[in-house]
């Protein structure tokens, strides 16, 4: 199954929509000259499996097979990820990766090499996905006129409701 993730590395939307296999992030207002494609294929290419033996309880057969995957991805040596999409990738998930900027992902959910191979492709995926989201900036608002005079309103009550409560000068 080819995954084909389209972003721009100004604004996106948060939101992903499914059709015919592929995942598309919709990015916010742009043309079609400033959307960049990343074929995933290609950075699953780039990724290193190294198979290590599963630990935990499992009779005989634990201690013989290599079922434990470890992936990992070297985020400024990838070909596949533009500059941008590194620096965006660095500064998001920067407590995953490694001193060396290196991802590191374990599964050991199987007992299969194979599942697990997959389940950690999955994981990874879906990490650079939200790794290369850029959160919309926060617009600031004025209050209302309305909010301000009502505010203001409860305060001068407030103020007389605490001056009634004084002892009447006699003077």
């Amino acid at each position: 199954m080819l995954l084909t993730i389209i972003f721009k590395s100004i604004k996106m939307s948060g939101r992903a929509s499914r059709a015919l296999g592929k995942t598309y992030l919709k990015p916010l207002g742009c043309a079609q000259g400033d959307i960049k494609v990343m074929n995933t294929e290609k950075l699953i290419k780039e990724l290193s499996f190294k198979a290590i033996r599963s630990s935990g309880p499992g009779g005989q057969h634990a201690n013989k097979v290599s079922s434990k995957i470890e992936l990992s991805f070297d985020i400024k040596a990838s070909k596949e990820l533009s500059d941008e999409q590194k620096e965006l990738l660095l500064k998001n998930i920067s407590n995953r990766l490694t001193k060396e900027n290196i991802l590191i992902l374990f599964c050991d959910e199987s007992r299969s090499q194979h599942k697990n191979k997959e389940i950690v492709i999955d994981r990874f995926k879906e990490i650079i996905k939200k790794g290369l989201i850029v959160p919309k900036k926060r617009k600031a608002t004025k209050p209302s006129k309305a909010s301000i005079k009502k505010r203001l309103d409860s305060k001068k009550k407030t103020s007389i409701r605490k001056s009634n409560r004084r002892k009447p000068d006699l003077d």
